[in-house]
């Protein structure tokens, strides 16, 4: 676990009067991984894919977004891994079922974390809402590519790991991603 995320997440709850949730995310962009937390020990590290440009909590950046999130809702629950979803619905199709073209892009995959930020003015309201801007957790299609930045924002992982942490989650648990 990085104590230096988990002392800037309990820096950060206090500086904005928010109680901590009991089960947190905390991302690592330099480090390309995140860290599942439960009553403040360490569960589980993910490696993860963050946005391929520098990180930025602005619209239209394609940079990931700093700063302290909730998970706000939750989609994908059983669907196959692999499923691709658009527009945060199942096409219907696992990714390997789409021609090469169709797979070319980074695909969202097999579930959803979708995230909310809590921070006014820095990841929440007028031209830096995380939630307006689509910003999740979920699988690729490119899982080679895991562990360096390669998303237009997301937080990706491999599908297996994403079933994982899909099931281990909750709506309302603190994501921190510094």
């Amino acid at each position: 676990m990085s104590l230096d995320l988990n002392q800037l997440y309990t820096h950060k709850i206090e500086a904005l009067k928010i109680k901590p949730s009991a089960r947190r995310l905390l991302v690592s962009i330099t480090g390309q991984k995140t860290d599942l937390i439960e009553n403040d020990c360490p569960l589980q590290t993910f490696s993860v894919s963050t946005s391929l440009k520098p990180p930025s909590n602005l619209q239209d950046s394609e940079g990931t977004p700093s700063g302290l999130h909730r998970i706000a809702e939750k989609i994908g629950t059983d669907a196959p891994i692999g499923e691709v979803f658009k527009g945060r619905v199942s096409i219907g199709k696992r990714y390997h079922q789409l021609s090469a073209e169709e797979q070319r892009p980074n695909l969202i995959t097999t579930r959803i974390l979708w995230l909310e930020g809590l921070e006014p003015g820095i990841n929440q309201g007028d031209n830096c809402d995380s939630y307006q801007r689509y910003i999740y957790f979920h699988g690729t299609n490119h899982e080679d590519k895991i562990g360096q930045p390669s998303s237009g924002g997301c937080i990706q992982l491999l599908n297996q790991e994403m079933t994982e942490l899909f099931d281990l989650i909750e709506i309302g648990d603190h994501v921190f991603i510094e």
